[in-house]
């Protein structure tokens, strides 16, 4: 089966035609709002998405079990739908982006980000290539093109890999259910302020023995205008498309190959190049057994391979300008292939008890090339300066202890090791180098202990879980830090794992119209890996700190028809080796929503509320971002409105900083002078923004 992407034409220094092609046009008149509902699941588990069109659009997302949220990736929220899984994150309460431009924001997570939140897609990693993290791994994620996503809250589960201080975030596609033959098609578009237009496409075919499944997207999106109407580069281009063919020879069997691909480019007016290549590869292999025993209640076996081919260059999408380090016209090409496997099985040999127990391993080498435009870097070989593996053994234990009690624990050992290659010697850097350098951690643990209680009569639910995890530092702690090298520091060699240790709490209550739930953390991490800047130069140590924080989130119906709702979040840190704060932390924000449905019309807004900012360290930060000082607290106002044409049909619009507020996140890049927009201060967020999105399901 060929599968069908749509592509704009390529980014150029010019702004992007904002044009639609006659069939995207054609398109308009049929495609509609958010496909695939899926169901609530429960800790790790999620039911079978139903084919419904949802009326809402989300303005505000709650937790849905114990240190837990779940989430439909297809059902639109405000603000605009987002072009990559950053963009749908910072939704979520506790989350927030560091930008750079239009897309490719990185996730940040009660002030955590980089490797200390895994972004897992169907069960794999998929790991950026760029020493900056300009290809973080959620700018190959395409939300929309998943059923669920699932995050699970802090240091408080094992069984999803290494490093999981700030909490794991799982993108999955659900197994198609064909009890008789069928074909389904769910699909959208979306076209809004400053060119922006994204077409998203799921096929599905099958009957009770096999199924074959088609996911494609594309996103495209010019130079936005702040509130000032001053243009911030930040155009963008990007697809994907997966395949997926399943055998299912019984309702309790699953064996699914898997295949992927998608490329993109991104202008970045917080950088001093430009992605002119977002290239993915991938593939897998899983297997799923249920019930083979009475007590080996399921099996599950995977292997998989993600590959990242970035490349970043000061001239093909901006005119060429000397400043900071680049005096002259540069590309750079780097590449990251990650390969895993994962063996899993769930015993139940108890109504009251279950165990999760199982082995997962990690290779994942990295190689660069760089070139000029009379001397392309496609014309010079791979060399190789990293390779990272990881072996691990987990088990997850939980005990309904009584029927209103449950206890869940589990114990993770992992061993890490590192290879850094020196660069080659010799003429023209052709020579061998030395052999490389060898660094291993073994027997790395991790583990952790969650109580949780169901009050009654009040229908509460109150958890409370101590967690410690041992991170290893990653590719962008060990090797691209400027004291990296043996010269200057040794960071390879002195750098020590980061040990976080966590208390996280929080409780639930619902009533017949009403849900309040609320969240919060304390940590202490031992060896945090933190960031120092100096003009140019980055280096990276190890210091003591502290973290707390909460999130609220409350709703409550206002008759038949109008639901209101809010959620609040604060993260705080602190350096306690030097006594000043950590840097990167998010202010307080709150998100209030007020939503409309009855009968084919919906409606709602969106008033997002964030403090000012004066907790900052300058000059510190992380691989991504450093702190550039305070920052002022701001307000924006959204407002949306859908129509439901019929079961198949729906349409939406709405308006984006209805108020066109000239405003910029606390987490941001500071301009770049050279390409035309003020240096040293942070980017501003897009001004008004109109759209419009349709949405198709049968």
């Amino acid at each position: 089966m060929t599968a069908y992407s749509f592509r704009a034409p390529a980014l150029r220094c010019a702004p992007l035609s904002s044009h639609l092609t006659p069939c995207a046009l054609a398109c308009a008149l049929l495609l509609a709002g958010p496909a695939l509902a899926a169901n609530d699941a429960v800790n790790n588990a999620a039911a079978a998405p139903e084919h419904t069109l949802r009326d809402v659009v989300v303005t505000a997302v709650h937790d849905h079990s114990p240190v837990q949220v779940v989430a439909d990736p297809k059902q639109p929220r405000q603000p605009v739908p987002a072009s990559d899984a950053a963009d749908y994150l910072k939704t979520i309460p506790g989350f927030s982006a560091i930008r750079s431009g239009g897309s490719n924001g990185d996730p940040v997570f009660r002030g955590q980000f980089g490797s200390r939140l895994p972004l897992l897609t169907n069960g794999t990693q998929l790991l950026g290539a760029c020493p900056g993290r300009m290809d973080a791994p959620s700018s190959y994620i395409s939300p929309e093109t998943y059923d669920t996503l699932t995050v699970v809250k802090g240091p408080q589960t094992v069984v999803w890999g290494p490093g999981t201080s700030a909490g794991v975030v799982r993108f999955d596609r659900e197994r198609p259910d064909f009890t008789e033959p069928g074909v389904r098609l769910s699909a959208s578009l979306l076209g809004a302020s400053a060119g922006r237009n994204d077409q998203n496409v799921d096929f599905q075919a099958g009957n009770a023995q096999v199924y074959v499944r088609v996911t494609a997207n594309h996103s495209h999106g010019q130079d936005y205008k702040d509130g000032d109407g001053r243009r911030v580069p930040s155009a963008w281009d990007k697809w994907n498309t997966d395949v997926a063919l399943g055998f299912t020879p019984d309702a309790d069997t699953l064996l699914e190959l898997s295949a992927g691909t998608g490329d993109g480019e991104a202008r970045y007016g917080g950088r001093g190049m430009d992605g002119t290549q977002f290239k993915r590869e991938s593939w897998g292999l899983r297997f799923e057994k249920r019930h083979l025993t009475p007590w080996l209640a399921k099996l599950q076996a995977q292997v998989y391979g993600n590959r990242a081919d970035h490349v970043m260059d000061n001239f093909t999408l901006r005119t060429f300008q000397p400043g900071g380090s680049m005096s002259m016209p540069m590309a750079s090409n780097v590449r990251r292939t990650t390969e895993g496997a994962r063996v899993a099985a769930t015993l139940q040999w108890q109504p009251d008890w279950q165990l999760e127990t199982g082995l997962d391993a990690q290779r994942s080498p990295h190689d660069k090339r760089s070139g000029t435009p009379s001397v392309p870097y496609d014309s010079k070989p791979w060399m190789r300066d990293a390779k990272f593996e990881n072996l691990g053994a987990f088990a997850e234990l939980s005990w309904q202890a009584q029927a209103d009690t449950r206890w869940v624990g589990g114990l993770r050992l992992d061993r890490a090791e590192a290879w850094r290659y020196p660069a080659p010697s010799g003429m023209g850097g052709m020579a061998p180098a030395a052999g490389a350098d060898h660094r291993t951690r073994s027997a790395m643990p991790s583990g952790f202990v969650r109580w949780e209680r169901t009050l009654a009569p009040q229908g509460a639910l109150v958890y409370a879980g101590l967690g410690h995890v041992q991170r290893f530092p990653d590719y962008w702690e060990l090797i691209s830090p400027g004291n990296g090298a043996a010269s200057a520091g040794n960071a390879f060699a002195t750098l020590r794992p980061e040990k976080t240790t966590q208390l996280d709490m929080g409780a639930q209550w619902k009533g017949a119209d009403w849900q309040l739930w609320t969240s919060a953390y304390v940590g202490v991490v031992r060896d945090y890996i933190l960031f120092d800047y100096t003009g140019m130069k980055s280096a990276v140590r190890n210091v003591d700190a502290r973290t707390a924080g909460l999130e609220l989130g409350a709703s409550q119906r206002l008759g038949t028809a109008w639901t209101a709702q809010g959620t609040l979040a604060y993260s705080w840190g602190r350096n306690t080796s030097e006594g000043r704060p950590l840097p990167q932390m998010p202010p307080l924000e709150a998100r209030l929503g007020l939503e409309y449905a009855q009968g084919p019309w919906s409606a709602g807004g969106l008033w997002r509320l964030v403090a000012a900012q004066h907790r900052h360290a300058n000059g510190q930060g992380n691989v991504v971002g450093r702190d550039l000082g305070a920052s002022a607290g701001f307000g924006v106002l959204s407002l949306h409105a859908g129509y439901r044409i019929n079961a198949q049909l729906k349409l939406a619009a709405g308006v984006d900083n209805l108020l066109d507020k000239n405003y910029a996140e606390h987490l941001n890049l500071a301009g770049n002078a050279g390409f035309g927009y003020p240096g040293g201060v942070r980017i501003n967020e897009p001004g008004r923004t109109l759209w419009l999105r349709a949405d198709l399901q049968f």
